[in-house]
């Protein structure tokens, strides 16, 4: 074995850390994303990447032109009148956006040793990550000069969703690859098979998540922020056909999460992370009866959409563990030292 064909333990700790700290670093965003939604600060800074023609968001009017209404009224859905709270809120946002790619610049560096080693999958997979999370950068802009259309919020959300899985499966890789799961063929099959299920419906309830949420902008829109005990009971179709499908979510999970238990035991790296499923599923339904049935908290829509992406990214995460024989495997001409997190 030559020294070309090893990774060594400090390198292969390094880019696991990077890829889990990335992986958080993700989901701030997307609490963030959510704050935005949930405040209505999308169009807290008019233009992009600038905000209100500054790199550093003024703070208060007196720091905007005289003529700033004419300037941005267009693009304020009316609300023409400066609001230093929604501006930072969604300034804070691209901050964090910004040092998203950051950390994933930072986990490709950390990918070269895999690509000299021969696993040359892994630094393609995080040099996809970095060119996705450009294009959502890219996206990201799109959605404040389409003045927040509907489809390319829905796209920015699905992109952000196969960024997370791209970031699961390195850090999944390089923390479990060498301690794959010993299942019989028929257990795995039967768990992995269901798995493809409960991840396609977790991913057709979030998109029919974005649906309402859309038709809530609509809600908002004519009635304001001050009427938040009447949203719900505005909302059309697609909101009950939402809450009616959590149920079929609910029931899929729950027989997905007992198979696991049957085949692996409660204790087992894909068992645990099923406990955090089901309860991770239990807070998300949970938020969701807040938001139905008590006047729509603020604090709950950005955690709703949270555990529904932190539900299906460890979904995703069971399924790899699951066939970790095909997909979590080292190149057959490579040695990857093991090291705890």
């Amino acid at each position: 074995m030559t020294s070309s064909t090893h990774i060594d333990i400090k390198a292969n700790r390094r880019f696991r850390r990077l890829a889990l700290n990335t992986v958080i670093v993700l989901y701030f965003l997307i609490i963030a994303g959510g704050v935005v939604r949930s405040t209505g600060a999308g169009m807290g800074c008019p233009d992009w990447p600038r905000c209100f023609g500054r790199w550093v968001p003024p703070t208060e009017v007196s720091q905007l032109p005289a003529n700033y209404k004419e300037l941005y009224g267009a693009k304020l859905k009316g609300e023409i009148e400066f609001n230093p709270v929604k501006t930072w809120i969604e300034y804070v946002n691209r901050l964090l956006g910004a040092f998203t790619g950051v950390m994933i610049f930072l986990t490709l560096l950390a990918s070269i040793p895999f690509l000299r080693s021969g696993n040359k999958r892994i630094f393609y997979y995080s040099l996809s990550a970095f060119i996705l999370v450009g294009f959502q950068g890219w996206l990201g802009a799109k959605v404040v000069s389409f003045e927040l259309l509907p489809i390319v919020v829905t796209l920015h959300m699905l992109l952000a969703i196969v960024i997370v899985f791209l970031l699961l499966y390195l850090f999944t890789w390089s923390a479990y690859a060498g301690n794959i799961l010993q299942l019989k063929e028929s257990s795995k099959k039967v768990i992995g098979g269901i798995g493809i299920v409960v991840i396609t419906l977790s991913l057709i309830q979030i998109l029919l998540g974005t649906q309402v949420r859309e038709a809530m902008d609509e809600v908002i829109q004519k009635l304001g922020y001050q009427a938040r005990s009447e949203w719900m009971d505005e909302l059309g179709l697609n909101f009950y056909i939402h809450r009616s499908f959590s149920i079929l979510v609910f029931v899929v999970n729950l027989y997905w999460i007992n198979k696991i238990f049957k085949a692996e035991g409660k204790g087992s790296i894909a068992g645990k992370i099923a406990i955090a499923c089901f309860w991770i599923l239990i807070l998300e339904i949970g938020t969701g009866i807040l938001m139905a049935y008590f006047g729509v908290p603020p604090f709950a829509q950005p955690l709703h959409l949270t555990f529904a992406i932190l539900l299906i990214g460890l979904q995703f995460v069971i399924w790899l563990v699951v066939n970790g024989k095909k997909y979590l495997k080292y190149s057959s001409d490579i040695r990857l030292a093991k090291s705890t997190i």
